[in-house]
């Protein structure tokens, strides 16, 4: 423990990630460079801090699939001594090679690669961070890119994939003719990550599209000397694995103890959990139908039964038979993971108020939060403005339409607020952002509405949603879970009738006393919900109008407020025009408990408000772009993680966000849909299906989406790089050509006894990337005349030798637009906009100074 503890010493609590290997049984520091990549031999510790406010940590054990038992259970135990020394406060994952976890891959956007070699393995780490590299990369992947070396040649190859020939100075691109846009844009992404940070900007890359090789001869003519000639026909397409998370409704919680001496592993419940099933002073697994075992340690365990909870949740793996790769987690009381909380009905932190918390069954209403909604910190803290569901003040412009005999019809504007529950309506909502009208539709459905309406009212959606070119995000509410800023569009005029219509001319059935439940402090958050005109339908909590032929009740409980009483009158005054009689709990006059037909117990328990359950939002892509439709979790997820091809979800607990890339097909979009239905049903948590779903273009983001991303970009769809224009910005890449006669070109993969240790991936001092290469990349070029842009690999390779008359301070002018911005990353124009500083650190990099 002395030698870890040294390590330990030197971790840095900041932000980001740190990455240990196992060499010789110790732990070695991977430096920067080398992120990334992982030797198939090896295990690795790897330790990250996120950005938030609460830095949360989180450790992660990779273990090669050609590593030693002896470096798998010394990577175990620094994880549990790595724990121990950070206060036990971290979440530990057991990663296996080829089944990380959606988080792990997270902290590598550029992909995953993995390396021949190892210590455990017997091999030597190769050289990569030279020149003198010969090696092939199986890239696989449009979301989680992960690249594994295989053997140079042709029977590597398949029709589907894309592959990657690293040849140190000119690195080639081969895009199997099945492959999709998504994917081969990874894969440049890749190949631009190896040549930054592998080769410090010094290589060239070139793209072979494989269903047109005649295109790129001089690219073949390099692949057929490191290859050979083709002689056979390459395989066909490997089809892609499984979507990282399967999702399962079945869910099972088993308490682990060893109080009788022995280990004893009980199953205690499944799915829907709820958080009062785990005690303190004991350890329990979670088991996700075997796609994923949990460890969770109570602060009160003893020090043994929270040391053995990462080895016992291994060994419960191979008791019941799940896959050697299964993942595991490990957690502590109160450092929980978001992907844990998700898995329990309900879960209140630690300071959190009591309460019965939210309700969600039909004739109750949950309670609207008692904070008074502040337009002015929306605009300042978009994450607000995405927690609150609201896009600005509610003062835009509202239309409102009812669906009758299938058709639109608009609503007269002296009845706006009131919805009928035999009625479906579509509320068109437009506002300002950045002097551009933006619109939300929302679809209110009746509960008593006919299937020929809510079908009717999807369609008119559709068309009302092509008038306007696309641009409304369109928000499906359900009767009863109006989302607050539908509340606050109304102004404290929403009442919501159980049954009945609003049409003109029909006269709805007398219904004798009506029941109403008021909820709300102000305007911007009341509404009145027809209840069943009981006893039982009262709560001490609320406001409730009692409408009778002769009289109109106004009840107060004894927990409202003074607020919620005048948003009661006001309501009243709307609903009738006839005297209120005030009527104070407890103090009931016989005639109202007539007109309800009686008195009856009701919920009586006076209640603070519960804040909304602290779920962390999740992503998902859904896709079919390998074929079959798939929905693959994204974690750690950030703008750039919206994929243009694809439907995306969000879900946000409290709401359900279907995001629609500009180029995802219309069977995505038609099956997304009735994913995310299926998702809410299927979700282990019991989750209520009434939860709104929200459809959202790509370019017509609202904040109450944008917010739940750090950092939006308004502009960056205007911006974006696709594919082919990635593809134009590479150079001429016809100009590559190698030296082949390099004795070096032509060592093989695994290197020899001599090779040193110090690859990326493995421990030890990176070279400078200024090395010489042994291959090279060449461009003609005459001396004599001054050329209007250097070939850039020609200004790249010689950075110390200046040509005659040149300024060494402004060597990027020489560049021409294409090459500019493929070294440098940026425009001229960008370029310029930089300070000083920034641009002579760019100009480094670039080999310029």
């Amino acid at each position: 423990m002395t030698e870890a503890q040294d390590v330990f010493k030197n971790i840095q609590r900041k932000p980001g990630l740190q990455i240990w290997t196992i060499n010789k049984m110790k732990m070695v520091p991977v430096p920067e460079q080398a992120f990334g990549n992982f030797f198939e031999g090896d295990c690795y510790i790897i330790l990250y801090v996120s950005n938030s406010t609460t830095q949360s940590t989180d450790i992660h054990y990779w273990i090669g699939n050609t590593s030693s038992q002896d470096e798998q259970g010394a990577a175990a135990i620094y994880v549990t001594q790595l724990d121990e020394y950070l206060d036990g406060s971290p979440v530990q994952y057991r990663e296996v090679q080829g089944s990380e976890s959606a988080k792990f891959k997270s902290y590598f956007k550029s992909g995953l690669i993995y390396k021949k070699g190892g210590v455990g393995s017997g091999f030597t780490h190769v050289e990569t961070n030279t020149y003198n590299i010969q090696r092939l990369l199986h890239v696989k992947g449009t979301k989680h890119v992960t690249a594994r070396e295989v053997e140079v040649s042709w029977s590597s190859f398949n029709l589907g994939d894309i592959f990657l020939l690293d040849l140190g100075k000119a690195i080639i691109q081969w895009n199997g003719p099945q492959s999709n846009r998504q994917e081969k844009l990874k894969a440049v992404l890749l190949a631009q990550d190896i040549r930054d940070r592998e080769r410090g900007g010094r290589a060239q890359i070139g793209v072979i599209e494989g269903g047109q090789e005649e295109a790129s001869a001089d690219l073949m003519k390099i692949m057929k000397s490191v290859l050979g000639q083709r002689t056979v026909n390459l395989k066909e397409a490997i089809p892609d694995d499984k979507p990282d998370q399967n999702q399962t409704s079945i869910v099972k919680l088993y308490h682990v103890s060893d109080a009788s001496g022995q280990l004893l592993v009980q199953e205690v419940a499944a799915s829907p959990l709820t958080q009062d099933l785990l005690c303190s002073s004991d350890c329990y697994f979670l088991d996700q139908g075997g796609n994923s075992i949990m460890a969770w340690k109570g602060k009160g365990a003893s020090d043994e039964e929270r040391r053995s909870a990462l080895s016992r949740a291994v060994g419960f793996i191979k008791a019941k038979k799940y896959p050697s790769n299964t993942k595991v987690e490990v957690m502590s009381e109160g450092g929980e993971s978001a992907m844990f909380k998700h898995l329990f009905k309900s879960w209140k932190e630690k300071g959190q108020t009591q309460g019965l918390g939210k309700i969600h069954t039909v004739g109750k209403i949950a309670k609207v939060d008692q904070v008074k909604f502040d337009v002015m910190e929306l605009h300042a803290q978009p994450k607000l403005a995405a927690q609150e569901r609201m896009v600005d003040d509610a003062s835009g412009h509202v239309q409102i339409w009812r669906i009758e005999n299938l058709e639109l019809k608009e609503v007269d504007r002296s009845t706006y607020g009131q919805f009928y529950g035999g009625d479906c309506y579509l509320v068109l909502y437009t506002y300002n952002r950045a002097n551009k009208p933006q619109y939300i539709l929302y679809m209110w459905q009746g509960r008593h509405a006919t299937q020929d309406e809510v079908t009717a009212c999807a369609y008119q959606a559709v068309n009302l949603d092509n008038k306007y070119n696309g641009a409304p995000t369109q928000v499906r509410v359900v009767m009863g879970k109006e989302p607050r800023h539908f509340l606050a569009i109304f102004k404290g005029r929403l009442i919501i009738f159980e049954g009945g219509t609003g049409r003109p001319g029909v006269v709805n059935p007398d219904p004798g006393a009506r029941l109403f439940q008021v909820r709300g402090t102000h305007e911007m958050n009341t509404k009145a919900t027809e209840v069943p005109a009981r006893a039982s339908s009262l709560n001490t909590n609320d406001v409730f109008l009692l409408k009778t032929h002769q009289t109109v009740f106004l009840w107060f409980g004894k927990g409202c407020s003074g607020d919620e009483r005048e948003m009661g009158k006001a309501v009243a005054d709307l609903l009738s025009e006839q005297d209120k009689q005030n009527v104070m709990e407890g103090q009931e006059p016989a005639a109202f408990w007539v007109a309800l037909g009686g008195k009856a117990p009701y919920a009586s328990d006076k209640r603070l408000e519960k804040e909304v359950a602290p779920h962390d939002p999740r992503l998902f892509e859904c896709s079919n772009q390998t074929g079959r439709f798939l929905m693959t979790e994204v974690s750690d997820f950030s703008q750039d993680d919206l994929d243009e091809d694809d439907v995306m979800l969000l879900d946000t607990w409290e709401e359900i966000f279907l995001w629609i890339g500009n180029s995802a097909n219309q069977y995505e979009i038609q099956e997304s849909y009735s994913s995310a239905v299926d998702y809410l049903k299927t979700h282990p948590a019991g989750r209520d299906p009434g939860t709104p779903i929200t459809t959202v273009k790509q370019g017509y983001e609202p904040p109450t989406f944008t917010g739940w991303f750090n950092a939006w970009d308004a502009h960056k769809w205007s911006g974006g790089l696709s594919y082919e224009e990635m593809k134009s910005k590479m150079g001429d890449i016809s100009q590559i050509t190698v030296n082949l006669n390099s004795t070096d070109l032509n060592k093989k993969t695994g290197g020899g006894a001599g090779t040193s240790y110090s690859a990326p991936g493995g421990p030890g001092n990176i070279r400078s990337h200024n090395q010489r290469m042994s291959s090279s990349i060449s461009s003609a070029h005459a001396d004599g005349a001054k050329p209007s842009g250097m070939q850039n690999s020609e200004l790249v390779q010689t950075p110390n030798q200046l040509r005659q008359g040149e300024d060494p301070g402004k060597r990027e002018e020489l560049l021409t637009d294409a090459e500019f911005e493929n070294l440098l990353g940026c425009s001229r124009n960008n370029f310029q906009r930089l300070p000083k500083w920034r641009q002579n650190d760019l100009k480094k990099k670039a080999g310029l100074f």
